[in-house]
C-alpha cells in the first residue's frame, strides 16, 4: 500500500486513519482518486478537502459504527462508499462482540479493495449486476454445532467474523496445520475464486493457458476435497503448489496463488512507498539478497523482476520478526513452478486491468 500524509500538516497517516493527531483535521478516503483527504468540516455531516475546497464530500454510512473511513461526493445517491456498497449482510451489532469483530473484518475488506482498485480490477457489486457482481456476507455462528463455513459461489463470499477473534483464529490455524491464517489471507483468497470466473471461466484462450499451469479443473471439486482431508497434500507438495492446501484441487491452486501474488503486490508496494533499500553487507552476490525499491510494482510488465525484488524483501522482514521474537512473516518457500504460476496471474490482472496506470499485456 502506498503512503499517506495529512494536506495540512504533512503528517504521515495510516490508511485507516480518521484523524490527524499532529493538527487535529479529519480525514477520509476518496476510491476515486485512492487519497487520504484531509478535511474541513461545513456542518451537517459536510465536508471539504483542503486541497480543494471546492468537492464536497460526506462519510460512507458505515462510519457511524466507527467502521469505514471511506467518503462520497455529497452529490452522490448512494447512502455506502464503493466498499461497503459491497456488502450484502453484517452480524446483529446488538450482540457482545459482534462489532468490534466486525470492525475488524472492514479493515480487512477494505484492504483489499484498496489493492483492487489500485491493480485496476473491475469491481461491480450484486445490486449493480446480480450475475457478474460481487457482495459480502458477515456472518455468526448460531451454534457451536452449526458453524458459518467460509467461502465463494457465484460471487458471493460468506466471512465467519469469529475469524477476527485472534485467538480462535490462532487455534484453527494450528489444528489445521496452517503456516498462516489471517483475515486478509481470507479476503484475498476467496476474491481469487471470484475472479477465477470473471477473468477464466468465459475465455477459452485464458482456460487452456490456466490448465497448463493449475491442471484440469473440471475434476469433481466436492470428492478431490474429501481426498485432501482424509489423505492430505503429497508429501512434495512444495515442489508444486504455494500452500498444502493448493494441491487439492486446480481452483485452490489458483486463490491461493492469487492470495498470495496480493500479499507481494501489496508488500512491495508498501516497500517502494517506504523508498526501502536492502543491502545486507555479510550476502555475496551470488546470493541476490540485495534490492531497491524504486520502481512502483504495478509498472512493472515481467513478474520475475518482481520476485528478484520479493525474495530480499522476506528474508530482511522474517529476520525482523525474529529479532522481535515473533514468527517469520512471510514463512513460504516459493517453487519455480509457483512463480510460473503467479507470472501467469499477472499478466492475466495487466490484460485485463481498467486502470491506465499499468499497461496492457497479453497472456
Amino acid at each position: 500500500m502506498k503512503l499517506f500524509k495529512c494536506q495540512h500538516c504533512g503528517q504521515l497517516l495510516y490508511f485507516e486513519n480518521t484523524l490527524c493527531e499532529r493538527c487535529g483535521h479529519a480525514l477520509g478516503f476518496d476510491a476515486s482518486t485512492l487519497n487520504l483527504l484531509t478535511l474541513e468540516t461545513q456542518g451537517d455531516g459536510i465536508f471539504t478537502d483542503v486541497a480543494r475546497p471546492h468537492d464536497h464530500y460526506r462519510y460512507c454510512g458505515n462510519a457511524q459504527h466507527e467502521a469505514c473511513n471511506w467518503l462520497l461526493p455529497v452529490a452522490d445517491g448512494n447512502t455506502f462508499c464503493a466498499a461497503c456498497k459491497l456488502n450484502r449482510t453484517i452480524p446483529n451489532l446488538n450482540i457482545p462482540d459482534h462489532a468490534q469483530r466486525w470492525r475488524k473484518v472492514e479493515i480487512a475488506k477494505h484492504r483489499l479493495v484498496y489493492t483492487l482498485l489500485q491493480m485496476g480490477l473491475a469491481i461491480t457489486s450484486k445490486t449493480e449486476d446480480e450475475q457478474a457482481g460481487l457482495a459480502f456476507d458477515f456472518l455468526a455462528d448460531l451454534h457451536p454445532e452449526q458453524k458459518v463455513m467460509m467461502g465463494h459461489e457465484e460471487g458471493l463470499i460468506t466471512i465467519n467474523i469469529s475469524e477476527a477473534d485472534e485467538a480462535k483464529r490462532i487455534r484453527t490455524r494450528e489444528k489445521l496445520g496452517e503456516a498462516y491464517r489471517t483475515l486478509l489471507g481470507h479476503f484475498r483468497h476467496e476474491v481469487g475464486h471470484y475472479y477465477w470466473d470473471r477473468l477464466i471461466r468465459d475465455d477459452a484462450q485464458k482456460l487452456t493457458a490456466f490448465r497448463q499451469w493449475f491442471g484440469d479443473e473440471s475434476m469433481d471439486y466436492g470428492e478431490a476435497l474429501n481426498i485432501y482431508y482424509q489423505n492430505g497434500a503429497p508429501s512434495n507438495w512444495s515442489d508444486n503448489f504455494v500452500s498444502a492446501y493448493a494441491s487439492a484441487h486446480p481452483w485452490e491452486d489458483w486463490a491461493e496463488t492469487w492470495a498470495h501474488y496480493m500479499h507481494i503486490m501489496d508488500t512491495v508496494e508498501t516497500a517502494h512507498a517506504f523508498g526501502m533499500r536492502i543491502d545486507p553487507a555479510a550476502a555475496a552476490n551470488r546470493d541476490k539478497l540485495s534490492a531497491e525499491y524504486a520502481t512502483d510494482p504495478l509498472l512493472i510488465d515481467d513478474f520475475k523482476d518482481l520476485m528478484d525484488m520479493w525474495l530480499p524483501l522476506t528474508m530482511a522482514v522474517n529476520s525482523l520478526n525474529r529479532s522481535m521474537g515473533q514468527p517469520d512473516l512471510y514463512p513460504f518457500v516459493i517453487a519455480p513452478p509457483v512463480i510460473e504460476k503467479m507470472s501467469f496471474i499477472h499478466r492475466v490482472c495487466k490484460a485485463n486491468q481498467q486502470n491506465p496506470h499499468w499497461q496492457t499485456a497479453t497472456v
